[in-house]
């Protein structure tokens, strides 16, 4: 009975998981960049970004909507960001360390260090851009999805997904100090593969 209460708790966590997904992505669309213009494909981006004539451009753009992005945020839109964001923003929210985005950087012939797209992680988590995710460990993971929300943490594959909308709730709260007030309550909830031979 437990088996098959268990299976359909997973099932309908799926089920839900899917509909959050669909939920988010709508949410994130606007987060989304748009797709390279003609215009646009072999182009330094710092060029695209400080050219009058793209300035001027009407067509979809999305390395000057990055630039602007990256005003917006406070930080000049250098070729090493551009890139970087791009890598980052071009398919909706997703979480990870600095070792994957500089892996997905070499992938795509971005000649970057890891220094780089640490420090450039740095100025992205400051500026409020990305969230630096409170998990211990030996990685420090990110997210591109800076709203309010929880996530499962799978250990030993080191993978993490976002909790859908719903499923936690924090009642009580400890009291704060005098003089602070809670930022932001963040609940990770570490899942690990059962071991099977117990």
């Amino acid at each position: 009975m437990t088996d098959t209460h268990n299976t359909l708790s997973f099932i309908k966590q799926q089920t839900e998981e899917a509909t959050a997904t669909a939920t988010a992505t709508q949410r994130t669309q606007s987060m989304r960049l748009t797709p390279p213009a003609a215009c646009e494909v072999g182009r330094d981006p710092v060029e695209i970004v400080t050219s009058r004539m793209c300035a001027l451009c009407t067509k979809a753009c999305a390395t000057r909507e990055l630039g602007g992005r990256l005003r917006e945020a406070g930080l000049r839109p250098t070729r090493q960001r551009l890139q970087l964001a791009k890598l980052l923003f071009s398919n909706g929210d997703r979480h990870f360390t600095a070792d994957i985005l500089h892996e997905d950087a070499m992938r795509e012939r971005i000649p970057v260090s890891l220094a780089t797209v640490y420090n450039t992680l740095q100025q992205f988590t400051q500026s409020g851009m990305i969230r630096r995710l409170a998990l211990d460990g030996q990685k420090t993971w990110f997210d591109t999805n800076v709203s309010d929300h929880h996530h499962l943490f799978y250990e030993g594959d080191d993978a993490i997904v976002d909790v859908p909308d719903g499923y936690l709730t924090v009642t009580r709260l400890p009291p704060v100090p005098d003089g602070m007030e809670i930022s932001r309550v963040e609940v990770v909830v570490r899942v690990r593969r059962r071991d099977e031979s117990r």
